[in-house]
């Protein structure tokens, strides 16, 4: 079969406390987003998605999950 079997898309539910400071930051960049595309998404709605962007942009990560899965490959032989 060509198509892999498809992966868990269960939704999982966390809580996170978050400090004033950053909630209202997170306000304000949910009404930004509302202003760059015309509409308005709660916020969320797009931490999934910036917490997504973030760990995609971050180079040390993406180095360093190479490097874990590769050690794992090599000590799996």
């Amino acid at each position: 079969m060509k198509l892999a079997k498809l992966p868990d898309r269960t939704p999982v539910k966390m809580n996170v406390v978050l400090a004033p400071p950053l909630a209202r930051r997170l306000g304000e960049y949910a009404d930004f987003y509302a202003e760059t595309y015309g509409n308005k998404e709660e916020v969320a709605e797009l931490i999934p998605f910036m917490l997504e962007a973030f760990l995609d942009s971050d180079a040390d990560f993406k180095r360093g999950n190479k490097k874990r899965h590769a050690d794992s490959l090599g000590a799996a032989s």
